[in-house]
Formats: structure tokens, sequence, C-alpha cells
């Protein structure tokens, strides 16, 4: 049935959702809160940690997040249209970024640029520098992204009830 779902489509959409909110905390975390909102206002390049994987850990996240979410739907069909769309809303946003940071700074973020990779991960080569990271301030900014999950869960589970998929409840009786 078209946007039903089943307990292994809950397992894989629950376990990339986990996923990804860990690439957020970590990029949070390193690069502090200024990074939930857009500012030219950028003090420091942060190229530690999960920025030495991906220049855009936390869109990574979100895109691992989102494939979450639809994946628990059900509608299926719908994952090449939302891969389509993060790709064109986060292209451009990304594009406007870097111009930010290049002209803030310059050699030094050109550098990174050419070492690190725009989207899919990859380790870092050679010692990578080590940084501070503000694991509590991070799970403080996120507290109402954790409260949208719940709220979507909650919605799909309530889906899965009234349209008598019976898996979900064995499913989430499980957790």
């Amino acid at each position: 049935m078209p946007g039903s779902s089943s307990p292994f489509r809950w397992e894989v959409g629950l376990s990339l959702i986990v996923i990804g909110e860990a690439i957020r905390l970590a990029g949070v975390a390193a690069a502090g809160t200024v990074t939930r909102r857009r500012s030219r206002n950028v003090q420091r390049l942060v190229t530690y940690g999960i920025f030495a994987w991906s220049r855009n850990p936390l869109y990574n996240g979100n895109f691992l997040i989102w494939m979450g979410f639809v994946t628990i739907s059900g509608v299926l069909w719908f994952l090449p249209i939302a891969v389509l769309l993060f790709a064109v809303e986060y292209e451009l946003i990304v594009r406007y970024e870097e111009g930010v940071l290049e002209s803030i700074f310059g050699r030094e973020y050109l550098d990174y640029k050419n070492e690190t990779p725009r989207w899919i991960p990859r380790p870092p080569s050679g010692p990578q520098p080590v940084g501070e990271y503000h694991w509590a301030e991070a799970f403080k900014s996120e507290i109402s992204t954790f409260l949208q999950y719940a709220v979507l869960i909650l919605a799909f589970w309530i889906k899965s009830r009234v349209m008598g998929d019976v898996w979900a409840s064995g499913f989430i009786k499980r957790f």
C-alpha cells in the first residue's frame, strides 16, 4: 500500500535520523551555535573534527535526516524528489556561504576547500588540527530540532495506527 511502512523501514529511517543528528551535533559542537543562523559574522574557520571530513557536515547530517523521515513515511517514490529538492536548496546555500568564507578567510579557506570535499565525506589525510568541542551548547541549541523529530515520529506512528499498520505497534514496543 502506498505510504505504508514496515519495521525494516522504521529501523532504517530511525538509523539514518540518529546518524544524521550525530553528524550535526559534532558539527555544532565544533563550530558553535553560530552555524545555526545565516551570518557574515564568522570569527574562525573550523577545519578540525567532522569539518576535516567534509566542508558541510551539518548539511550532510540534514540529508540523512531527510532520507530517514522519507523512509519512515513509506512514500518511497518521494526519495528521488527529496534528493533533488535537497540538492537544489543546499547548492544555493553553500555557494553563498563559500563566497562569504572566501571573502573573510581568503587563502586559508581556499586551501581548506582544495583539501576537503564539499559533500561526500572522506577521511582527512595527514595530521589534523585539534580544536574545542562545546557539546552542552550543541545539545542545547538542538532542543527544538529534537522536539520536531519527536512530533514527526509521533505523527508517523499515529498514521500507522490509523491506517492499521499493525507492525508499527510491535516495532514501537521493542523500544
